[in-house]
């Protein structure tokens, strides 16, 4: 019995799983700059500048990160949405 697919060339859903942890590595790499870099390594040079009255260092600190979380949460949902599509695997 011969398989479907030669060991040379991943399957379709090792493909899949591949793109989608490329995708996590990115997204949470950019999570950890903007919660761990601006908030509290980079924070002295941030607080220079002012946004809506408070340091900025002070404002990804306390706010900033939550709010860059959840544009990414948006922003995995809508790349996830595009990677099922592109190999075919949506909810039946």
């Amino acid at each position: 019995m011969q398989s479907l697919h030669s060991p040379a060339q991943p399957s379709k859903h090792a493909q899949y799983w591949s793109e989608n942890l490329r995708l996590l590595a990115i997204l949470l790499t950019i999570w950890f700059v903007v919660s761990f870099g601006f908030g509290i390594l980079l924070v002295e040079p941030l607080n220079a500048i002012m946004l809506g009255g408070y340091p900025l260092g002070f404002w990804f600190a306390q706010q900033g990160s939550i709010y860059i979380f959840v544009v990414l949460i948006f922003v995995y949902a809508t790349a996830m949405n595009r990677l099922d599509k592109k190999y075919d695997f949506g909810e039946e």
